[in-house]
C-alpha cells in the first residue's frame, strides 16, 4: 500500500519557528561554513583514484583482466558524481561561477549533463517524495504508489507487478539513462549552458569510446562498457534509492511545513566513516534536505543535533542500516505491485 503523510498542517502553530530555532542551533556550532581542505582531500584522492584505473586499463591491454579495472573505475564514476551533487547544492564554495565550473568539470568526467542534473535536483528537494511535483516518483520503469501501478499499461505494467524481484537488475541501465537524458537535453536546448555541455557530453564520448576501442578488441570493449556503465549505474542507484523511497508521500492539497516535509519524507542509513564514503554523505539524508548548502564534512556532526531537536518536538526520525534500507525499498515496491499480482475476479 502507499503510505502518505497525514495532514500536518494541524501541527502546532509554532512548526515554522522551529526550523529557524534549528538553523540557528546549526549556524551556531559553524556547521555551515564552508570546508575548502576536507574538499580539497576529496579532489586529490578522486584525480589519484581516476589516474591510477585508467593508467591501469592502458597497461592491462587487450586482456580480459581489464573488467577488473572496469568495475574499479565504477566506483571511481560515482565518488566523482558525488563531488557534481556537492558543486549543484553550492557545498563547496560560496559563489555559484566556482562550484558550476566544479560541477561542470566532474559531469563532464562521467559524461553527465550538470545543468540537466541540478534541475530535476532542486525540484526533488523542493517536492520530496511528493507524488505529483517530485520528479524522483516519475520514473517510467518504476511504481512508486499503488495509483502509478495500476496505470502502467503493456510491458511497464509487468515490470511494475514484479518491480522489487527486478529492482537491482534494472538500475543496470541506470547509467545509461542519466547519460541519455543528459544528451536529450543538450540536443532540445532544455539546460542553460547547452553548447557548453554539448562540447563536454560528446567530448567525453569521444575519448571514452576511443580508450576503450583503441586498447580492447570489439568484444572485450563491449564487455568492458557493459560492465563498467552497469556496475556505476548499480553504485549510483545504491546510493540515491535509500533515501526516500518506500518513506511517506505528499499528495496535491497537502498543507505540511519545510521541517516535518523534509524529516517525515526520509531516510537516514548508518554505519559510521565506511558508509559515508561510500554514499557521498547522502546518508544523512535528514540533515542534507533541511541544510542542502551543508559541506559533505559537516554532515555527520550535525546529524546528532538534528536527531535530538527532532525527538524533543516529538517528530518521527528514520533512520536505518544499509540492508535494512534495502529491504524497506524492497518491501515497499513489491507492496505496491501487490494489487497487479492480484487474481482477476471472476
Amino acid at each position: 500500500m502507499t503510505t502518505e503523510l497525514t495532514d500536518t498542517s494541524t501541527a502546532p502553530a509554532r512548526a515554522g519557528s522551529d526550523f529557524t530555532r534549528l538553523s540557528r542551533l546549526v549556524n551556531q556550532r559553524g556547521l555551515l561554513t564552508r570546508r575548502p581542505g576536507s574538499y580539497a582531500r576529496k579532489f586529490t584522492l578522486n584525480g589519484v583514484l581516476l589516474a591510477a584505473g585508467w593508467t591501469a586499463f592502458a597497461l592491462v591491454g587487450a586482456s580480459w583482466w581489464n573488467l577488473l579495472t572496469a568495475a574499479f573505475l565504477a566506483v571511481v564514476f560515482a565518488q566523482l558524481a558525488f563531488i557534481g551533487h556537492d558543486a549543484g547544492h553550492k557545498q563547496i564554495f560560496r559563489g555559484k561561477r566556482a562550484n558550476d565550473f566544479v560541477g561542470h568539470l566532474h559531469g563532464a568526467l562521467v559524461g553527465m549533463s550538470y545543468g540537466k542534473w541540478v534541475g530535476q535536483h532542486n525540484r526533488h528537494h523542493a517536492n520530496p517524495n511528493h507524488e505529483d511535483d517530485d520528479p524522483d516518483l516519475d520514473i517510467p520503469a518504476l511504481a512508486f504508489t499503488v495509483e502509478q501501478a495500476i496505470g502502467k499499461r503493456g510491458f511497464l505494467r509487468w515490470i511494475a507487478k514484479y518491480q522489487a524481484f527486478l529492482f537491482f537488475p534494472l538500475l543496470l541501465l541506470e547509467g545509461l539513462s542519466l547519460h541519455h537524458s543528459g544528451i536529450r537535453a543538450v540536443v532540445r536546448r532544455e539546460v542553460k549552458a547547452h553548447r557548453l555541455e554539448a562540447v563536454l557530453i560528446f567530448g567525453h564520448i569521444v575519448l571514452y569510446l576511443a580508450a576503450v576501442f583503441v586498447v580492447l578488441s570489439p568484444l572485450q570493449g563491449i564487455v568492458f562498457i557493459a560492465v563498467h556503465q552497469g556496475l556505476w549505474g548499480v553504485y549510483m542507484g545504491c546510493s540515491f534509492a535509500p533515501n526516500h523511497k518506500g518513506m511517506p508521500t505528499l499528495t496535491a492539497g497537502q498543507k505540511i511545513d519545510h521541517l516535518h516535509k523534509q524529516v517525515l519524507t526520509s531516510r537516514n542509513v548508518r554505519g559510521g566513516r565506511v558508509v559515508d564514503y561510500a554514499l557521498g554523505g547522502l546518508n544523512y539524508q535528514i540533515e542534507h534536505h533541511l541544510f542542502p548548502s551543508m559541506p559533505r564534512a559537516n554532515l555527520r556532526h550535525a546529524q546528532p543535533l538534528v536527531r535530538d531537536f527532532c525527538v524533543r518536538l516529538g517528530l518521527p526520525y528514520h533512520q536505518t542500516t544499509a540492508f535494512g534500507s534495502y529491504a524497506q525499498v524492497l518491501s515497499h515496491l513489491h507492496a505496491v505491485g501487490a494489487p497487479l499480482r492480484a487474481p482477476a475476479l471472476p
